[in-house]
C-alpha cells in the first residue's frame, strides 16, 4: 500500500490549484473587469492558481480521471487481497478463517458460508477502474473551452470514492477478525515447495544447477 500513499500524493498535489476566474474557458479580460484570483486561492486552501484559462479547462476531466487512477489502484490491491482469501479459506484448503461478518449462507446448502462481501470486493475493482475508463473517455474528442459533456465526470468520481472508502472499511475489518489454521498451514507445507532450496544445496556443493535441477526432480517424483 506504500506506492498507494506516493500516487494520492502525487494525485493530490496536482488538483491542489484554484479554477476559479478562468470563466468558460479563455477567462476574463484584467483592463475591464479586476478580479483577485489569489484572494479565492488563500480562502479556499489552494496551493496555487491555474493562471492558463485553456489549461484550466483541459484539466478538466484529466484531474478527474487522475484521480479515480489512484482509486483503482488501491482496489486492484483489495481486489489480489479478496481473490486469494476467497480461495485460501476454502474448505479444501482452509489456510484462513474468514470473520462470520463478512460471509452469508447459502441459498440451498445449510452448512455452507459465502465469502460474498469479498467477491463484491473483488469486482468492485472493475467498476473503478471502468469509471477511470469512462471518464477518460468523456475527457477525450473535447473542443477546448468548456463543454458540457463534462457534467458526466462528477458521478464517477463520487461512485469511485465511495466504493473505495466502503471496501478499504471492510478490508480493516476482515484483517481484524481473520484467524490463521496454523494446523492447515503446516500440513500444506509439502516437500516440493522445497525442491528449488534442495536444487540450490546442491549447487552449493559444487554440483551444476542443471544436474542438481534433474537429480532433485527425480528424487521428488519418484
Amino acid at each position: 500500500m506504500q506506492d498507494n500513499l506516493l500516487l494520492i500524493d502525487t494525485a493530490a498535489k496536482m488538483i491542489d490549484q484554484n479554477p476559479l476566474g478562468t470563466g468558460a474557458g479563455y477567462g476574463f479580460p484584467t483592463d475591464i473587469i479586476k478580479i483577485d484570483r489569489a484572494y479565492t486561492t488563500k480562502l479556499l486552501g489552494f496551493k496555487k492558481t491555474q493562471q492558463n484559462p485553456i489549461y484550466t479547462q483541459i484539466s478538466r476531466g484529466k484531474f478527474e480521471a487522475s484521480i479515480v487512477h489512484v482509486l483503482s489502484q488501491i482496489m486492484l490491491d483489495l481486489n489480489k487481497i479478496a481473490t486469494d482469501l476467497v480461495l485460501f479459506s476454502m474448505p479444501e484448503l482452509g489456510y484462513f478463517l474468514l470473520p462470520d461478518e463478512l460471509t452469508t449462507g447459502s441459498s440451498i446448502m445449510p452448512q455452507k458460508k459465502n465469502p460474498d462481501v469479498l467477491e463484491l470486493m473483488r469486482a468492485n475493482y472493475h467498476v473503478v477502474k471502468a469509471n477511470e475508463f469512462l471518464l477518460a473517455n468523456i475527457a477525450s474528442n473535447l473542443i477546448s473551452g468548456y463543454n458540457r459533456d463534462l457534467q458526466l465526470t462528477k458521478e464517477p468520481v463520487m461512485r469511485s470514492f465511495e466504493i473505495t472508502k466502503k471496501s478499504l472499511k471492510i478490508a480493516e475489518l476482515l484483517f481484524s477478525k481473520l484467524k490463521v489454521d496454523k494446523d492447515a498451514c503446516k500440513k500444506a507445507m509439502t516437500k516440493e515447495l522445497f525442491a528449488t532450496e534442495e536444487a540450490y544445496k546442491l549447487v552449493r556443493k559444487g554440483m551444476p544447477f542443471r544436474d542438481a535441477y534433474k537429480k532433485v526432480a527425480e528424487e521428488i517424483n519418484d
